[in-house]
């Protein structure tokens, strides 16, 4: 008994993810995979790889996960309908028969490589079989022997099935009289078992006779026709029936349609697909897989069948910071750290949400809870995780809890905190080859209090040389970053992890202002010195929301 192909669940992390967001997500795989069989579980990532994240990858020879910025329903999405290919050289009448026998009006025609080359529907096959007058079809077509042989049921008497028809017309031969006038060299001919017709025909110089009512062939006919380079085919069909069917011989190649033809790809979005079959009588619309290979074909039908995608958020709970399309996804579950947010789930959800300072924390209790011990790797992705969020424990945010996950993790993954550390947010303050617009989303989320919007931004830096080169390339870059992102305030941190201080840069109307009320200081040149913050989550962001709802009132 055929077993249901198991879905896929993506384990994803925030936009323009920081380390924790895109460890967790793969630390979380890792664990989902090993005690589940629910699903096959994925890390992805909602944006690019900061250099801190990307050190830390490497260094425990993790590959990134794929990029995933939009999570709305796809053609992959629906039950798609798995019908094969043809070859081209199909004819028209076994077409016809496969659409008949698995009630579909439209089939695709595809190459060795399963490229798609056409389409041809019932009503291509209509209209091809209504033009009585297209005698010259085979011929026009190229239509190999074995087209008619199959067509026709016939025997080859004579000849070869893989020789191709390139000339002549299709025409009845009814007696010597008559077909001396009709019938021109490399003409098929249609006979009967008359010897006479049979010979005339020959003697003509038709390419081929069809003899029909599955009359016997003299041996003086194939004689004749085998000196002549005619050939024979013998089929049990009367004259008219065989009238009837034989322009059917001509491959499918000859009617179907090449250009600009309406096709999706699996990773076309739903919303668009639907659009497009709107504007349109087509009822079957091929697919392409990841490889722009053929792989079935979509109906308007199919597209009620939606199977939505299912998530596991990590290191958010806000919809501003989420993945685009998330109001059309299946949320399982959220595992978070922060303040809870405005995100709106259609049914229950599993829930995790502690008060340390990192989600890997919370991953390291669930990996105690389920008995489980991370390998070398993972141990070192939830422990840079770790040190990255809580400043390697400087952080307000950070908690006893995460102090003792952290050494717990280093021992699994043979890591001296000190040493380690200092190396990961080296590797993240780095400039080399960056620009201003690379360093300022390496870490940066939306937040929103009431209906106003505002972004913040944090970059973390070892010395005062690397902080004072960041500011000098971001600062400079906020009112167009403020554009891009359509929002009236940014905050961008500028946090010395050293001296445990931050320099705040800011733009907008009203964002001085609002700095000024959050943190009592006098800001100057677009700047303010924030000493002893170094948290976001708990030591910026609860001092501007209360400042700007003060502000709004």
């Amino acid at each position: 008994m055929a077993t249901k192909p198991m879905r896929r669940i993506n384990i994803i992390g925030h936009q323009n993810p920081d380390t924790d967001s895109i460890c967790s997500a793969l630390a979380y795989a890792w664990l989902k995979n090993r005690g589940s069989l629910e699903g096959l579980y994925e890390a992805r990532r909602a944006g690019h790889i900061n250099r801190e994240t990307r050190f830390v990858l490497q260094h425990f020879g993790v590959e990134p996960p794929r990029l995933c910025t939009d999570v709305s329903p796809q053609i992959k999405d629906i039950d798609i309908r798995k019908q094969a290919g043809i070859d081209g050289e199909m004819s028209v009448r076994a077409a016809w028969n496969l659409m008949r026998d698995v009630e579909i009006d439209t089939l695709c025609i595809v190459d060795n490589e399963g490229e798609l080359q056409g389409l041809i529907t019932i009503k291509d096959i209509a209209d091809a079989n209504m033009d009585l007058f297209d005698t010259a079809v085979l011929a026009a077509a190229s239509t190999r022997y074995s087209n008619l042989l199959e067509t026709l049921e016939a025997e080859l008497v004579v000849g070869n099935a893989d020789t191709r028809i390139d000339s002549g017309n299709i025409c009845i031969g009814t007696s010597p009289e008559i077909m001396e006038e009709l019938v021109k060299p490399d003409d098929l001919v249609l006979v009967s078992n008359r010897y006479e017709a049979q010979m005339c025909a020959i003697d003509c110089g038709a390419r081929a006779i069809i003899v029909c009512c599955g009359s016997a062939v003299p041996r003086t006919i194939v004689a004749r026709a085998q000196e002549k380079g005619c050939a024979i085919l013998a089929t049990p069909y009367d004259t008219y029936a065989a009238a009837r069917l034989i322009s059917t011989a001509a491959p499918v190649r000859h009617f179907m349609r090449t250009k600009e033809l309406l096709k999706f790809s699996v990773n076309t979005p739903i919303e668009d697909a639907r659009k497009v079959m709107a504007s349109v009588r087509h009822r079957y619309f091929p697919i392409l897989d990841e490889n722009g290979k053929y792989c079935g074909v979509v109906s308007r039908r199919n597209l009620l069948n939606l199977h939505r995608k299912q998530l596991i958020l990590v290191d958010h709970n806000e919809r501003q910071q989420a993945v685009d399309g998330l109001e059309e996804a299946d949320i399982l579950e959220i595992i978070d750290h922060h303040r809870i947010g405005n995100l709106e789930t259609t049914g229950p959800v599993y829930f995790r949400n502690v008060p340390v300072g990192c989600t890997a924390t919370i991953l390291y209790q669930m990996f105690s809870e389920q008995g489980m011990t991370p390998s070398k790797e993972i141990a070192g992705l939830l422990l840079s995780a770790i040190l990255s969020d809580t400043l390697m424990f400087r952080s307000p945010t950070s908690t006893p809890q995460d102090e003792a996950a952290a050494k717990a993790l280093a021992a699994l993954a043979g890591e001296d905190i000190p040493t380690y550390a200092e190396q990961m947010f080296e590797a993240g303050a780095d400039l080399t080859g960056r620009d201003a617009e690379d360093v300022f989303c390496s870490d940066f989320k939306v937040f929103s209090r009431g209906d106003a919007k505002f972004g913040v931004g944090q970059s973390i830096y070892m010395t005062d040389k690397s902080r004072a080169a960041a500011e000098a390339l971001v600062g400079p870059f906020l009112p167009e970053a403020s554009r891009r992102e359509g929002l009236p305030m940014i905050f961008y941190m500028f946090t010395d992890m050293k001296t445990q201080s931050t320099d705040l840069m800011y733009c907008g109307n009203a964002a001085e202002q609002i700095v000024r009320e959050a943190f009592h200081v006098e800001p100057k040149d677009g700047k303010a010195w924030l000493p002893g913050v170094v948290s976001r989550k708990k030591q910026l962001i609860p001092p501007l929301l209360a400042a700007l709802q003060a502000h709004q009132e």
